[in-house]
């Protein structure tokens, strides 16, 4: 798991650099990973997302990780296992943002209850997954620590 200190880090970090922190939470069904279509009705397929959150001021990232699973798919989050990495850009009103993406355990897979988005699916991890390039480099990066031989890697609590 990772430790709390850590998670403090990396909040820390985003603050001083500027940014505004999202989580972003991969939840691995035993090498499938789960994604979320929005709920868009335009003539632009948007490429499906890994759910996560906006963190609150006074939130802390575990409590926002755990939120954000919650909020947008039922799920209850058990723990942090893994920070996977993180990438930066502008949000749509030119804010910078800082995305932090972490693995996690859930208490199980299903149901799922979506509340803002059109439907999710079990995608897996080897596939040519429809993701943005940026969503695609941190599950790459999460597909080598399930390689490099993490036992805890897609298994339920």
């Amino acid at each position: 798991m990772v430790p709390a200190s850590e998670l403090e880090a990396l909040a820390r970090r985003a603050e001083i650099d500027g940014t505004a922190p999202r989580v972003g939470v991969i939840i691995d069904r035993g090498g499938q990973v789960l994604l979320l279509e929005r709920d868009d009705s335009g003539p632009i397929k948007v490429p499906l997302k890994l759910p996560g959150a906006t963190v609150k001021t006074g939130e802390s990232l575990a409590e926002a990780v755990a939120r954000g699973v919650r909020e947008e798919t039922g799920l209850v989050v058990t723990g942090i296992r893994h920070h996977v990495g993180d990438f930066d850009y502008l949000s749509p009103d030119a804010h910078p943002v800082r995305r932090l993406h972490f693995a996690v355990d859930v208490v199980a897979f299903e149901p799922i209850h979506l509340t803002a988005h059109a439907r999710y699916v079990w995608a897996p991890l080897d596939g040519q997954l429809p993701v943005t390039s940026s969503i695609r480099g941190i599950l790459s990066a999460y597909r080598d620590l399930v390689r490099d031989g993490n036992p805890r890697a897609g298994s339920p609590s």
